[in-house]
């Protein structure tokens, strides 16, 4: 219950037991007044009326008797007026039993009121000739205290109306700061830390208010060094320490993007083939210097193109890669053309002849990554043929199947329903070893019962817009799979871009979640931190979406590139997965450490649970464990 309902309850009541006591000891006191009134009347009327009958009742059969009595009692005040002689001989008696009208039964039966009688006696000289008894009609008295009674009441009621009103004008514009306060509480536990700017009069209003302003904008300066202080080490977790290209695991993770984009590119293998002979003459104390400098040829070259075009990488050791973001194969002539003759430069300044070699290879959309890669090495081996820092350049990739094969098959696999569901990245908690959630995962086959690689599968079917039916149907099969085994873990449903940005799907899956509150409650739409940085407004939306319908949204594969902290405290997910590469050997790599429980703290202060993937070490789970990491698959 509201404070502002507590508090006109509790001043209604106050207000209905004082109007009560004072309204009963009003009418007590209108009805000893009125009784008192009666009583008086009634002794003077028969006082008055012995005095004015005492002559005449020298003869009790005088007419004038009987006609002065009539006409008092004519006047309606008096229920009976008798008159008796000194022998107690009835001479008079008037009698008047008639009720007033206006007053209810229960209202009189209420307020019992006692009969006003008083008596005279009549003397003539010094002999008592008779009395003279009168009777005040109670009904004159019931009406005028029944009138007193209902414009108390009514007034009473009007006062309390007015009263009330004002009441609750006064606690609106009182209650108006708590209410502000509250919004700032709970605003504040949703992620967003804002202020309040009208302060209010009141003074421990005024000081609650500025204590919350103030606690707000501290845990705002908070989080916004944990976001500086992730990005720094985001970027540190993901370069080399030696030349401070991006790692290996950075160039996997554009790969996918390459694979969702359906971009066109080149792969550059380039190795350093002088660097041993350069170690046994040089000695190991020129050698990073030497690493250092052709990292910086590497870097040089890509900066001479478009931002963003072309980003270069170290693996390990003697072995670095470039991807080129071009289907040009001009372009990538030239390109490589031009670290060969940087290569050659930087030889003479080493006095080395031959320094590297790069082969490249063309990405395709329907060829795995490790695929991609073992063609890359393939041209290099060719490169290695040609010449001193020589390149080879693969002119085509031959997939197993064309485009049009593909196409083909993934949408006679989806209309088919052949395909089926398994759940794995079983996600359990560190702290029990309770089952938190799984992950719906699609195996498709082909006409000859042959798993197909679902990494294509899958950019074909996004490519084709063909993803909606798809996703549509596995969220179906998953909810189903919901009501029939009673699952008390959450399962997770992968979606594409396209299928969020569907209409056909969110009708679809309001009417379904509707149907099914229980349900909506366990299933959990799975996003790629990738994907929703890059479409952030209509994945802003579609969260709010799914939250309204009760379902939970886990963005998975974060790491300090694909998504920053502060998209996530906009969105608001409910869940977040780290990417693989962070929760994999982090016992051994105190930068990932120190990543990792930065956005645990973040997470904390957003009210977002933070899981790990694929954490197969023991260590690795102790750390995560004591780091707030909620759970992990295995």
């Amino acid at each position: 219950m509201s404070l502002s309902k507590q508090l006109v309850i509790l001043i209604s009541l106050l207000f209905l037991l004082i109007f009560s006591i004072n309204f009963v000891l009003s009418v007590r006191n209108i009805k000893t007044y009125l009784e008192g009134e009666a009583s008086i009347h009634a002794q003077d009327t028969a006082t008055s009326l012995g005095l004015s009958l005492s002559p005449y009742l020298r003869d009790e059969q005088d007419p004038v008797i009987e006609t002065m009595i009539q006409a008092i009692f004519d006047r309606g005040y008096y229920r009976e007026i008798r008159l008796v002689n000194v022998d107690g001989k009835e001479l008079v008696e008037l009698r008047d039993d008639q009720q007033i009208k206006g007053v209810p039964e229960w209202f009189i039966e209420w307020l019992p009121m006692k009969l006003a009688e008083a008596q005279s006696e009549i003397s003539t000289g010094w002999q008592v000739t008779g009395t003279v008894s009168v009777t005040v009609n109670p009904g004159y008295a019931y009406h005028k205290l029944y009138e007193q009674v209902k414009s108390a009441f009514y007034y009473s009621a009007a006062v309390f109306a007015a009263a009330l009103i004002l009441l609750l004008l006064a606690l609106r514009m009182a209650l108006r700061s708590l209410k502000q306060l509250e919004q700032l509480a709970v605003t504040i536990a949703d992620g967003h830390f804002s202020t309040i700017d009208n302060i209010p009069w009141t003074t421990e209003v005024r000081n609650l208010t500025q204590a919350m302003n103030s606690m707000s904008q501290k845990v705002a300066a908070i989080i916004d060094k944990l976001q500086l202080k992730l990005k720094d080490m985001g970027d540190q977790m993901l370069r080399d320490d030696l030349t401070g290209l991006h790692k290996k695991e950075v160039f996997e993770n554009d790969l996918r993007h390459l694979f969702m984009e359906d971009s066109e590119a080149y792969i550059y293998i380039v190795k350093l083939d002088s660097l041993t002979r350069f170690v046994n003459e040089q000695g190991y104390e020129k050698v990073d210097r030497y690493i250092q400098d052709f990292a910086e040829l590497l870097e040089n070259c890509c900066r001479q193109l478009p931002k963003g075009v072309a980003n270069c990488y170290r693996f390990y050791g003697a072995e670095f890669v470039m991807l080129l973001r071009s289907g040009d194969i001009n372009q990538a002539r030239q390109c490589a053309e031009q670290l060969s003759t940087e290569f050659a430069r930087f030889g003479r300044r080493y006095q080395k002849n031959d320094v590297a070699h790069i082969g490249v290879a063309p990405y395709c959309a329907v060829t795995t990554a490790d695929t991609l890669l073992e063609s890359a090495y393939e041209a290099y081996e060719q490169a290695r043929i040609i010449g001193s820092n020589g390149y080879f350049i693969r002119t085509s990739q031959k997939p197993a199947r064309d485009i049009a094969a593909w196409k083909e098959l993934v949408f006679e696999c989806i209309d088919l329903k052949r395909y089926e569901l398994e759940f794995v990245s079983r996600i359990t908690s560190f702290h029990d070893d309770c089952l938190l959630m799984e992950e719906a995962f699609t195996r498709a086959y082909d006409g000859e019962g042959e798993p197909i690689a679902m990494a294509t599968f899958i950019s074909i079917a996004e490519k084709f817009a063909k993803i909606v039916t798809l996703e549509t149907q596995v969220t179906d099969q998953v909810l189903s799979f919901l009501l029939q085994r009673q699952c008390r873990h959450a399962l997770a449903v992968n979606l594409s871009t396209r299928t969020v940005k569907s209409a056909e799907f969110r009708a679809w899956l309001g009417k379904r979640l509707k149907s099914r509150p229980q349900e909506a409650g366990k299933l959990v739409f799975s996003l790629t931190a990738y994907a929703v940085a890059k479409e952030e407004d209509v994945y802003r939306a579609f969260i709010e979406f799914v939250h309204e319908l009760g379902a939970k949204v886990i963005i998975k594969r974060l790491d300090p590139q694909s998504m920053s902290v502060s998209l996530c405290k906009a969105l608001k997910p409910d869940y977040i997965r780290l990417a693989r590469e962070i929760g994999q050997h982090i016992d051994e790599d105190p930068k990932k450490q120190a990543f990792v429980k930065t956005l645990a703290e973040v997470s904390e202060l957003l009210n977002i649970t933070l899981f790990a993937e694929d954490v197969a070490a023991e260590e690795d789970c102790v750390i995560l464990k004591g780091m707030g990491i909620t759970g992990a698959s295995r």
